[in-house]
């Protein structure tokens, strides 16, 4: 039985997917980027003032370095009440951002994003082909979102080093650092120490 002329034929929602990258012409927001491209355990998808950002994984030694301080910092953070995360989505605004790592006031249990104002640090993992971003663009952003606390880990020649931030009058200020072969140690948010030479695998042999 054909449908009455003035019932429209219903379409099947739209499944997620990137071709949209290429048809889409206004400016991109968190919420669009969401809700029109497909969840991936590949490259990283940000959305920055209106536009959207894709960026590969780094090397190894990132990911030797995420695995091992993410776990770390978990750990100590739920001694203090608060969860830390690899690599979650966090809304700001218009904007979504996939911080290296994340430590959240509330668990992130159950949700596809936080916002910013649940995160009480959020960290980066310093890459080669992206130290602009990491140094000083992402804790510029995450200041103006009024994360109190901001962690840079740096792996430049394999020597990894930590330095930690907190928020003050609108910028970061280092208050604690140290490089492999010494003892990175925080008070705030929560304690924390570590040797940041443990963070990093032997290099492969020659």
């Amino acid at each position: 039985m054909a449908l009455p002329a003035f019932v429209s034929d219903p379409q099947p929602p739209r499944e997620p997917s990137f071709d949209v990258l290429g048809d889409f012409d206004e400016p991109w927001t968190a919420q669009l980027a969401l809700d029109l491209l497909p969840e991936t355990n590949g490259p990283k998808v940000e959305v920055l003032s209106g536009s959207v950002i894709v960026t590969p994984h780094a090397g190894v030694d990132h990911q030797s370095v995420e695995r091992e301080l993410s776990y770390l910092l978990h750990r100590a953070a739920r001694r203090a009440g608060l969860w830390a995360y690899p690599e979650i989505n966090v809304v700001s605004g218009t904007n979504l951002f996939i911080p290296d790592l994340a430590v959240l006031r509330i668990s992130g249990g159950g949700r596809t994003t936080v916002d910013a104002v649940d995160a009480v640090l959020l960290g980066e993992i310093v890459s080669r082909g992206n130290r602009r971003k990491d140094v000083i663009d992402r804790p510029r952003e995450y200041a103006a979102a009024g994360v109190p606390w901001f962690l840079r880990v740096d792996l430049r020649n394999r020597v990894p080093a930590l330095v930690l931030h907190e928020l003050a009058d609108g910028e970061y200020r280092p208050v604690a650092a140290a490089a492999a072969g010494t003892t990175f140690v925080m008070k705030e948010p929560f304690e924390f120490s570590i040797d940041p030479a443990d963070l990093l695998d032997e290099a492969a042999p020659e």
